[in-house]
């Protein structure tokens, strides 16, 4: 990463999304919302909502949708991301629904320096924007902060059918990005969608469920 890129995306290592556009995620939020904020929950994580435990991660909140209902459903949640102007409108949003949920700014590969340890793990939309080169990094900082016996849900675009999302992930590689050897268990793969601002069915999506074990060595890397 050279001098210009680094400072441009305050030092880390940027998404897939990131080069292509050539921009830090902020600015994606600095108009009009982004296609993938669609100002409420995911339908597919809404209906798993009721199986959220506390206390909660929401990695990559955006403006927070999913952590607020976490909030909304009495659990206590943290959701991070690295665009500040996300961060801001979630606490707004938090503090104009009178919902305790906090938010804060961190590197989805270094989830480790939060110091915190969470019973459920939220990805809505994040595990697609890296490319498979960063994938083991992110699954082991999310190892980092997942209690043992703790609960992941990853909603990532799949390559399921024509027209499908800017990202797509093959099954194959959800199973290996999340394999036993790196102590997680895929406890369920099915088919979602993940709805967009501009496109009312959504597009073909993976709804991953899985279940972290007891640390490994590969986690303290």
């Amino acid at each position: 990463m050279d001098k210009g890129t680094g400072d441009r995306f305050g030092g880390r290592k940027p998404s897939r999304h990131e080069r292509l556009t050539g921009q830090p995620w902020d600015a994606s939020y600095q108009k009009e919302p982004p296609p993938w904020d669609i100002g409420r929950p995911q339908p597919a994580l809404a209906r798993v909502a009721s199986g959220w435990a506390g206390p909660l991660l929401d990695a990559g909140c955006g403006t927070g949708e999913h952590a607020l209902l976490a909030a909304s459903l009495g659990l206590p949640v943290l959701g991070v991301d690295v665009a500040e102007t996300a961060v801001a409108t979630a606490r707004r949003k938090a503090q104009e629904r009178g919902l305790p949920a906090e938010f804060a700014l961190a590197d989805a590969l270094d989830l480790g320096r939060l110091g915190r340890k969470f019973r459920t793990v939220v990805d809505c939309g994040l595990f697609h924007t890296f490319d498979a080169e960063d994938w083991p990094a992110y699954v082991a900082s999310l190892a980092a902060v997942t209690d043992p016996g703790g609960t992941l849900y990853v909603l990532c675009f799949s390559d399921q059918e024509p027209g499908i999302g800017p990202h797509p992930v093959r099954e194959d590689e959800l199973r290996e990005a999340f394999e036993p050897a790196g102590g997680w268990e895929i406890v369920s793969l099915v088919p979602a969608r993940i709805h967009t601002r501009f496109n009312d069915e959504g597009f073909a999506a993976w709804l991953g469920t899985m279940r972290r074990h007891g640390g490994t060595e590969r986690d303290s890397r």
